[in-house]
């Protein structure tokens, strides 16, 4: 038996939380000792990881020590207070906020894209990027490699589960009120989000654009390692309980047919390719990415309007590939390191 490692999971009773602790025990990650860590309203509840079931834990009075990798969840604030304090009690964290991605001296990993990059941690602190950008990353970082991409134009089709657990409660209420012929009030949204679509994810920042969106333009940029690439985007929030999708338009510096990317994206890892030109024969959240692993591809097809253009249709799961998935992913790179 190889080597066993204790592993804390920090925000371990939300979604994302519980998710990684699924995806340890489906992937059969070496566990010797699991610590489930959250707010102090959770200590005492239980949570199961396979054939570990163990109490939370107050992370706030948690003693690190002895913590070989810890996979935080819980936010950015959180992750500020107490991600150091892990690192220097000689953990490698995997944090899955917005808190240290554009950090220098914090890599910003894809599983798929930049493994390499986990490994130079200063910090000891390595970053899970944002669920869009993951996705989207997975897919055009072989289309990078082969022809180079200049600029992409992203306009992003958000679950709702990526603001959380009252964000899916509100559209459920909603969507029960609206078919009932109530009216509707909006809390954790602006706006209805229930039968409408919503083009804010975010903060606005002083040049128009909002937060969400500009991290899908610099996390773009350093994941792959170009500062040149060119990123337009535009966040929108769907009625959709689980699942991003994404369209998404790409100039490349080199020509690049549809039919060429298309055999790049079918051997290409954490990638399925469902390009049918058929009613159904495209990708789609319900259909294909919710509970599912997978990066998804379809709408393959040359830009009509551009000599080195692309268009493709991206979906993913954005609380598993999106978020726990690539989290443990990461924690199986450090593990191998050893």
């Amino acid at each position: 038996m190889g080597r066993q490692f204790k592993v804390a999971v920090v925000g371990a009773t939300g979604a994302v939380g519980a998710a990684m602790l699924a995806i340890l025990a489906e992937r059969k990650f070496p566990i010797g000792e699991l610590v489930a860590l959250a707010s102090e309203r959770s200590v005492g509840n239980e949570v199961e990881c396979g054939a570990h079931c163990v109490e939370v834990q107050d992370l706030a009075t948690f003693d690190p020590a002895g913590v070989d990798i810890a996979l935080f969840s819980a936010g950015g604030d959180v992750s500020r207070a107490h991600a150091a304090r892990f690192a220097a009690a000689g953990a490698v964290v995997i944090d899955n906020s917005s808190a240290f991605r554009m950090d220098d001296d914090v890599p910003l990993v894809v599983s798929e894209v930049n493994p390499e990059a986990a490994r130079a941690r200063p910090r000891g602190i390595i970053a899970n990027p944002n669920c869009s950008t993951m996705q989207m990353l997975v897919a055009l970082a072989p289309i990078h490699r082969k022809a180079g991409i200049e600029r992409l134009n992203v306009a992003t089709y958000q679950s709702v589960s990526g603001t959380g657990q009252k964000a899916l409660e509100e559209l459920g209420r909603q969507t029960a009120r609206l078919l009932n012929f109530q009216s509707v009030e909006p809390e954790v949204y602006p706006v209805q989000i229930a039968f409408n679509v919503i083009p804010h994810g975010g903060d606005f920042t002083d040049n128009g654009y909002t937060t969400e969106e500009m991290k899908l333009v610099d996390e773009t940029r350093k994941i792959l390692g170009d500062p040149a690439i060119r990123v337009n985007a535009t966040v929108v929030r769907v009625p959709v309980f689980y699942g991003h999708s994404e369209a998404v338009n790409i100039e490349t510096r080199d020509k690049l047919s549809a039919a060429d990317a298309r055999v790049l994206l079918e051997q290409a890892p954490g990638i399925e390719v469902v390009d049918d030109r058929a009613g159904g024969g495209y990708p789609t959240p319900v259909t294909h990415a919710s509970g599912r692993d997978p990066v998804y591809v379809g709408r393959i097809r040359d830009d009509i309007s551009h000599p080195n253009g692309l268009n493709l249709w991206i979906v993913a799961d954005n609380i598993r590939k999106g978020a726990a998935l690539n989290a443990v992913q990461i924690a199986e790179l450090v593990a191998a390191e050893d």
